[in-house]
């Protein structure tokens, strides 16, 4: 009997140790679980921290562009602002542009009527040249297709003309009734103070009398200075003084 109490305790120890042993490999499996959760956890984790990191820059750069374009919209207001600001000035100067056009219109006819009675009441040179240039303001008014600018240019250019006329000398030839038959002269202009004439044949010459509104003969002694008055004018000769009869004015 005393060697069967040794074999019991053997017996018990070795129970013991086969239980330990069960138990310690459920804790080991129950860590290597743990453990592989754990694992698992932690990639779920970096999968989301390396999302939120994402939407993160994502949401920078968002909030980088919307300052951007609160900017740009700022710029774009203050463009718009001026560009209606500009619009009203635009609308007024048309509504200005408007009444002064309505103005101008009357202003010009009265001018193409003064022109034809100064041309009227004038010195009678180159008549059918000036006739034909108020002729021509006149049908210039009744066309639409020419701006109300360019009328009164051509308006002021042709009383630049008449003007011009008063401060130079000319010769030019056309037909004049002499002594009852029309014929051919030449006609020479000192500014408006002298209209003259003298035939082709250099055998009768006259001037212009204001006062009788005709033309009157002159002396034969006048023709020879006549004569070189229509070189200067034609440059053949060079400007030189002239002793011709003058109707002083009144």
């Amino acid at each position: 009997m005393k060697g069967v109490k040794p074999l019991i305790l053997a017996g018990i120890v070795a129970a013991s140790a086969a239980v330990h042993a069960n138990d310690l490999d459920k804790v080991i499996d129950k860590s290597s679980e743990i453990n592989k959760s754990a694992a698992q956890s932690q990639t779920k984790i970096d999968k989301i921290a390396d999302s939120m990191q994402g939407r993160l820059q994502q949401f920078k750069a968002l909030n980088k562009e919307i300052d951007g374009l609160t900017v740009y919209n700022a710029q774009l207001t203050k463009q718009l602002n001026n560009q209606i600001a500009e619009m009203d000035a635009l609308n007024e100067s048309m509504d200005q542009v408007s009444v002064i056009e309505r103005q101008i219109t009357p202003l010009m006819m009265r001018m193409i009527t003064g022109l034809e009675q100064f041309v009227a009441l004038d010195v009678p040179f180159l008549t059918e040249e000036r006739s034909k240039r108020i002729a021509s303001l006149k049908e210039m008014m009744d066309r639409a297709d020419i701006t109300s600018s360019e009328k009164f240019r051509r308006l002021l250019e042709a009383y630049q003309v008449e003007v011009d006329y008063g401060r130079t000398i000319e010769a030019y030839t056309s037909l004049l009734n002499v002594d009852g038959q029309e014929r051919e002269v030449d006609f020479l202009r000192i500014g408006r103070l002298e209209l003259i004439y003298l035939t082709r044949d250099g055998k009768k010459a006259g001037s212009w009398d204001k006062e009788t509104k005709s033309f009157v003969e002159l002396p034969d002694s006048a023709i020879s200075q006549i004569n070189k008055g229509l070189r200067i004018a034609r440059k053949q000769l060079a400007p030189d003084m002239l002793t011709l009869p003058v109707h002083a004015a009144e």
